[in-house]
């Protein structure tokens, strides 16, 4: 018997090889690697890096550069995040519809999920470039919203971020779309022919059936959302660059790290420091998303 789980585990460890080599070589090496530079110094020309110590950490999270960066990075968290689920919400609501065309809406509101960023923010930059955007011509919204035109909401402090913002929601819209559909046809459709007979209205059907039952798949949107919109950076460096200057309005914590022309400059030591916070950073917001809301979360048997 001992030498039949020998063999066991042999086989299994032999099925198992091929994934933990490639979860190594592009996972575990890699966040090793980052690790390790993020407590080094790197020259930007010379590329010599040397210790710096592992305090480094500690006055990266400290400096006043990265918790700016951090709270542009949670306001377009709060920008993007709740919008993005409500109209995903929405929508998937409204194209759950037995009606007739309904496909065709339904195609409409998935076509995002196959844009990309960069597709998605020039199309926006298109829109909203003060003297050739489409939306910038528009004599109604120019007398109605001035800073349309002069100097434009991607060059206006106080409006670049939410411009950004909106970029966002509609790239990723299809995607939470989809999952929020998937959610919805996944409900029995006897519930609600049960809550009908009850007396419940429409509201109350969705409050307390679809909602309860849509926990899991809203969750699982909200932590996706929430790590996406911190890992955001195409959308500054196309539609701001990290501006506007010198306020640096949508400089967030990834555009920090990588973006062209900021302090760190090409000191990879300091780039992977951020990139190691951020990712304790996102790992403790997902626990605690888990933890907070998934005891509210309601699984159907």
């Amino acid at each position: 018997m001992n030498s039949r789980k020998r063999r066991d585990l042999g086989t299994a460890a032999m099925m198992l090889l091929p994934s933990l080599a490639i979860l190594s070589a592009f996972v575990l090496y890699p966040l090793g690697r980052a690790v390790w530079m993020g407590q080094q110094r790197c020259n930007a020309v010379t590329k010599v890096c040397r210790s710096s110590g592992w305090g480094q950490y500690l006055d990266v999270l400290q400096s006043s550069q990265f918790q700016n960066a951090l709270v542009v990075t949670v306001k377009f968290v709060l920008l993007t995040v709740p919008v993005g689920l409500f109209l995903g919400v929405v929508l998937a609501v409204l194209a759950d519809k037995a009606i007739r065309g309904i496909g065709f809406f339904r195609t409409v509101f998935t076509s995002t999920i196959a844009t990309s960023v960069a597709v998605a923010s020039l199309m926006w930059l298109f829109l909203l470039q003060p003297s050739i955007g489409v939306l910038t011509n528009v004599p109604f919204l120019v007398k109605l919203f001035p800073v349309i035109k002069n100097p434009g909401l991607l060059q206006d402090s106080g409006t670049a971020l939410s411009a950004a913002a909106a970029s966002s929601v509609w790239a990723n819209l299809g995607f939470t779309f989809v999952l929020v559909t998937a959610g919805l046809q996944s409900i029995p459709r006897d519930l609600y022919e049960s809550a009908f007979v009850d007396g419940a209205g429409g509201f109350r059907r969705f409050t307390n059936v679809t909602l309860p039952l849509l926990s899991p798949v809203l969750l699982f949107s909200s932590v996706v959302l929430t790590s996406r919109a911190f890992q955001a950076y195409g959308e500054f460096d196309l539609l701001t660059g990290g501006g506007p200057k010198p306020q640096f309005s949508t400089t967030t914590v990834t555009y920090l790290a990588y973006g062209t022309g900021t302090s760190i400059g090409g000191d990879d030591g300091l780039k992977s420091t951020i990139a190691i916070l951020l990712f304790v950073i996102l790992l403790i917001l997902s626990a605690a998303q888990f933890r907070g809301f998934g005891k509210r979360v309601e699984y159907g048997n």
